[in-house]
């Protein structure tokens, strides 16, 4: 039992404080009834606190009720006769077929296993055409070691023409020099 909610039938706790108090003499009976009933004896935000309070218990209620609403508008489809008549028809459907399948296990497996031969053998033939189309190709590609003597040969002339445009080249500034010293002595006299 919640101490907060005040029932008629229900003994409140400051009821009880004060019945305690009265019989161990602390206080009187009539000090107790001299003490005004109106609700202005309290403190007006005292009033108000518990006015905040139960309207925060009220709103917590409503909110409470409506959440459950809400949860129960979601499952109401899938909670309802007509939804689950469908899906109790289909699963039955489905198991009956799984039993059948179960039932006839050895002969689907053997209708099934005689297709996979039947591709497994055009696979194998259809492997082996393209292996020889394949290896035929690789015979037909020029070898490493000829491959490397051509890049020899090649290296070899290059190197044969840069020593022969380095022999040009010097040539060629002799011959420069060569002219620039006779005009020079022309220049002179």
């Amino acid at each position: 039992m919640n101490p907060w909610v005040i029932a008629p039938y229900s003994v409140t706790p400051v009821a009880s404080l004060l019945t305690r108090c009265v019989a161990s003499g602390v206080l009187s009976q009539e000090d107790v009834d001299s003490v005004p009933r109106e609700p202005c004896v309290f403190s007006p935000h005292l009033l108000e606190a518990e006015q905040l309070i139960t309207m925060e218990r009220e709103l917590d209620k409503i909110n409470l009720e409506m959440e459950l609403l809400k949860l129960e508008k979601e499952s109401a489809d899938v909670t309802h006769k007509f939804y689950l008549s469908k899906r109790f028809t289909s699963l039955q459907q489905f198991t009956s077929h799984l039993q059948d399948v179960l039932r006839e296990q050895a002969s689907l497996r053997r209708r099934l296993m005689k297709p996979l031969l039947y591709l497994f053998e055009l696979m194998v033939v259809d492997f082996i055409e393209n292996l020889e189309a394949k290896i035929s190709t690789v015979r037909t590609i020029p070898t490493i070691e000829d491959s490397m003597s051509n890049l020899n040969n090649g290296i070899a002339q290059l190197l044969a023409q840069v020593t022969e445009v380095e022999r040009l080249s010097k040539q060629v500034l002799q011959w420069r020099s060569h002219n620039s010293s006779t005009s020079i002595n022309d220049i002179t006299t």
